[in-house]
Order: structure tokens, then sequence, then C-alpha cells
């Protein structure tokens, strides 16, 4: 009973200390490209598409769900958006509101100039 309490004692002490592994990015950037991915069948029921944006020296590729409607006139190439990395996810936000989804697919180190 003593060890266990003190192993829950020390775990309680050493977690506050733990670097935080997942923490959010959030910046403006804009949108370098859009592609479809994939094709409209019965079990994914939108066309999911391919977006490409720079963030923090990094060139990102993240797609959409197929499950999940996106309209693509709604994301013009070239202009601003407001992006928020999460691990794998992604959330993506034009300056006139409209929102997205995505999920990290590929990264790329951005040249350095």
């Amino acid at each position: 009973m003593r060890k266990s309490a003190a192993a829950i004692l020390a775990l309680a002490t050493l977690a506050p200390t733990l670097p935080s592994f997942a923490a959010k990015i959030k910046g403006d950037t804009t949108l370098k490209d859009s592609q479809t991915a994939g094709i409209k069948d019965k079990e994914h029921k939108h066309q999911a598409y391919d977006l490409f944006f720079e963030a923090q020296g990094k060139s990102y590729t993240c797609r959409t769900d197929s499950n999940k409607s996106m309209n693509a006139t709604d994301f013009v190439i070239g202009t601003a958006l407001k992006y928020e990395l999460d691990g794998d996810k992604v959330k993506l936000e034009t300056p006139e509101g409209k929102k997205v989804e995505c999920k990290v697919v590929r990264v790329e180190m951005t040249p350095s100039r």
C-alpha cells in the first residue's frame, strides 16, 4: 500500500514538469494550391481535396474528409488563411469565416533562401 501511494505521489509531482508534446500551432498563411483527391462513390459521399500551405518553415499537404462537404470556391488559391495545427489534424479558416478540417498527409521542409 505504501509503495503504491509513494509511486502515485512521485507521478503527481513529476507530471507538471514534463513537456507538452502536442502543442497546437496557430498562425496565418496563404493557400498555395488545391487539388481533388480520390473519387466520389457510395462510401465517399463528397469530393475530398488536398490543400497545400506553408507554416513555420514547412510545406503541408492536408486532405479533407470525403464524408464531409467542402465548397471548393470558398478556398481560392492565393488567399490568406488562418490555420491551427494539432498533431496531424488541421483547421483552416478563410477571412470570410469559411472553415474546413483536414488531416496532414505530407510535410516537407521548405527550401531556405
